[in-house]
């Protein structure tokens, strides 16, 4: 399927551009999500109009996530879990626990901004995490896990 992206989608291409895509990534990703629209002569038409428009709302979008990237750029969140006397964590510390955390100091992130390459943190000590804010502002930020032992 042909489509117009209206924002930049990371591997895909950027503002404008026609890309083909698989019929269900479209229609079931980047059409609901707002990224993409079809791309018939009257959209591109309509995209050509609004291109200013839209260039701008992405210009907005980016300052706004390298404004809270520079704030959370080298923080380090504390999370408090049972843990064994070995120092393995009883469960795991997630991206939703992350997010809750980070929350709590006021920063608005969600989960799926998060990303952990070795999966959940499963030990207590201290952990790199990404924090990907937008497709061109990612962000490390250190996770101190303690442990609870009561």
């Amino acid at each position: 399927m042909q489509i117009i992206l209206l924002e930049k989608v990371v591997n895909l291409g950027g503002l404008g551009d026609i890309v083909k895509v698989k019929d269900g990534y479209a229609r079931n990703f980047l059409i609901p999500q707002g990224k993409a629209k079809r791309a018939t002569a009257e959209n591109i038409t309509m995209l050509e109009g609004k291109r200013a428009e839209l260039e701008r709302a992405a210009g907005e979008k980016l300052a706004t996530a390298t404004a809270q990237g520079e704030k959370l750029a080298g923080l380090m969140v504390q999370i408090t879990q049972k843990a064994g006397v070995d120092g393995r964590l009883f469960g795991s510390v997630t991206n939703g626990d992350i997010a809750e955390a980070l929350k709590a100091q006021a920063f608005e992130v969600e989960k799926a901004q998060i990303h952990m390459p070795a999966g959940p943190l499963k030990t207590v000590g201290d952990h790199h995490v990404t924090v990907q804010l937008h497709t061109d502002v990612k962000v490390e930020i250190t996770i101190s896990v303690l442990g609870d032992h009561s």
